[in-house]
């Protein structure tokens, strides 16, 4: 590990140079693929500077204590020791996260399927609660929000929903959202009080980029037609709304939110790439089972992967047998409790299998 790290301090070192070049700092492509592995580098190199630090506090601690004759002068040295190992142990264990292969898709851009699934009305509006609580969470983070389709109920639920969500590491956050979730409740409609149990599936995709999926142009047949539902005058008397049929996989996209044919088109096709992409992605994931295995969750999106419990207040996530009963704050958008337990216990199996291969 730490003949790794001696070589990313080196590499570091040499792309600072690099950045200082005015011709470097002309080619805006070469410009930005430096800025992004200095970025992804800094955290690795400082980490380990704070960790040679306390190594040479602790042999300076262990000196003293050698050589020294003052009892009191022994004593600091002790507890700086103590303070030192403590250090020590501290950073390896950060270096060792900080070193576990990233994901390329982390810093991406996310684009959030919710489909009401079993239980009629009730799925339909606990699918509305869960849009809510990731715009909530979207607001926190201070990231941005956009609205692809909707096709609601008209009484307060939504059958679907797709948006995306842009922000710097949406999907590193949100990617542990990908499953079924449950409600637990007594309907309004239910007048012997029964406790009713709906599902909602949700679909977290990386945004593709044009390097990640190419389309090609005899694959894709393109529906120009008058949006429905709401929208105002404009967009129900004008020809705004487009669908795209994607053949050799038979995804078909709708996308009516924007009141520019032009801007819809661009919506489905950015939304096609994403859907595209992200079948790529579930295909190397199968592909790679024993991986898939260290993962928290299997990552099927018919796993079941969280319950809400109305009458109890009470979250559970099943995969990490985490409980909250903080249902309310949790509906509103407080999803760190849950976001940084996920990544933990991903870290740590992580960790465990990189361990168990050395």
């Amino acid at each position: 590990m730490f003949d790794k790290l001696e070589e990313l301090v080196a590499k570091l070192e040499d792309i600072m140079k690099q950045l200082s070049d005015p011709n470097v700092v002309n080619d805006q492509e070469r410009f930005k693929k430096l800025m992004k592995e200095q970025s992804d580098l800094t955290p690795v190199v400082e980490k380990y500077k704070e960790y040679k630090a306390a190594k040479q506090n602790e042999e300076e601690s262990l000196l003293i204590l050698d050589e020294e004759s003052d009892e009191e002068m022994k004593e600091l040295a002790k507890e700086e020791l103590a303070e030192s190992k403590k250090a020590i142990e501290r950073c390896e264990n950060e270096l060792k996260i900080l070193l576990l292969p990233k994901d390329a898709n982390d810093d991406k851009n996310v684009v959030v399927e919710i489909r009401a699934g079993v239980g009629g009305e009730e799925a339909a509006l606990f699918a509305y609660e869960l849009y809510r609580m990731y715009q909530h969470y979207a607001e926190k983070k201070r990231w941005k929000s956009e609205l692809i389709s909707i096709d609601d109920t008209g009484i307060g639920g939504i059958k679907d929903v797709t948006f995306m969500i842009k922000g710097k590491g949406a999907y590193s956050k949100l990617k542990y959202e990908s499953g079924v979730h449950r409600v637990q409740r007594v309907p309004e409609t239910e007048s012997g009080g029964r406790i009713h149990t709906s599902a909602a599936s949700v679909a977290i995709m990386p945004e593709a980029e044009d390097v990640d999926i190419q389309i090609e142009e005899k694959d894709i047949r393109i529906d120009v037609m008058r949006a429905s539902g709401n929208g105002g005058q404009c967009v129900n008397t004008t020809d705004s709304a487009v669908r795209l049929t994607h053949y050799p996989t038979g995804i078909v996209i709708y996308s009516q939110t924007e009141k520019s044919q032009i801007q819809n088109k661009a919506k489905a096709f950015a939304l096609l790439k994403t859907k595209l992409y992200d079948l790529e992605m579930q295909k190397a994931h199968d592909a790679e089972s024993e991986a898939r295995r260290s993962q928290i969750g299997s990552g099927d999106r018919s796993e079941k992967v969280r319950t809400y419990n109305f009458p109890q207040s009470r979250v559970t996530d099943h995969r990490i047998k985490l409980t909250s009963y903080r249902l309310n704050e949790t509906l509103n958008g407080d999803l760190d409790e849950f976001i940084d337990a996920l990544t933990a216990a991903d870290q740590a199996a992580k960790l465990a299998k990189m361990e168990g291969e050395e």
